[in-house]
Order: structure tokens, then sequence, then C-alpha cells
């Protein structure tokens, strides 16, 4: 039985990010795993968490609502492809402690609905975990593979 205070087991792949053995990156999260647990992972090790549910998201303005809600973007944000990059390299706005876990439910709707938008989100987030790989606080995304699972573990 795992308790409250002892660490949720997580796949290698993001279990290796969070405790600096792989750089961070765009990962898969298994269908059959709620995200809480990569969430739960991530607080254990230090690091922040934030769930982008894209669940009924089919347009780029709907992704945009989304995403400055989720994430609670500044102000400032654009509601564009350029300004989100802005905000996900510009990240002094959100705490970072060792590091920032970026968990996506939901997104497959998305994708197949606007799979060009889909394609450019996928380029603004892999260039993101680009920018903070060689930093003390990187960026690591998961993409959740079923169906929005967020319960908490």
């Amino acid at each position: 039985m795992t308790g409250p205070t002892e660490p949720v087991a997580v796949p290698r792949p993001l279990a290796a990010v969070l405790d600096g053995r792989t750089p961070p990156g765009v990962l898969p999260w298994p269908a059959d795993r709620p995200v809480a647990e990569a969430l739960a992972a991530a607080r254990d090790a230090g690091w922040t968490g934030a769930v982008l549910g894209l669940e009924g998201v089919a347009d780029k303005a709907a992704f945009m609502d989304r995403c400055a809600g989720a994430l609670r973007l500044p102000d400032w944000f654009g509601r564009n492809w350029d300004a989100l990059a802005d905000c996900l390299t510009d990240l002094s706005w959100c705490p970072a402690g060792r590091g920032r876990l970026l968990a996506v439910t939901g997104w497959q709707g998305y994708a197949a609905a606007a799979p060009e938008d889909w394609a450019v989100v996928e380029s603004v987030l892999a260039d993101a975990v680009g920018f903070w790989r060689d930093t003390g606080t990187g960026l690591a995304v998961v993409l959740a593979r079923g169906r929005s699972r967020r319960e908490a573990p």
C-alpha cells in the first residue's frame, strides 16, 4: 500500500527526468494511469506541476483560452503561437522549484480536429522544453494517451 508520505512510482522515462538522469523532454503518459501520479511524483521531486486539459477543444481560440486559464498565463499573453512560445520560455511568472512539469490531457480530439494547429503546439512545446533543458529548472511535458484522468492519487 502506498501511504501519503511514500513517493509515487512512475514510468521510468519520467522518473529519470525527475531525478536528473535524463534531460527533460516531451514524454508519453500511459492511458491507464492518472496524470495526478505524474504531478505527485514531480512534487515529491521538488518540481512544480500543472495540467492542461484539452477536452472539448477543437480550435486555436479555445486552445489559447484553455492555456491562459489552466496555466495561469500572465496578462500580457496575446493568445497566439508566438505569445505562447514567449510565455513558455519566460517562466518568471511561474514558480520553478527544481523544474516544471506540464501534463497535457484530452489532446487527441484537438489534434484530430485541427492537425495543423496541433503540429504547431507540438513544436512550441518541444522548443520550450529545449530552451529549459540546460538550466537548473527544466521543463518536461507529459502527453496523456488516454482520456483525462486527473483524480488525486
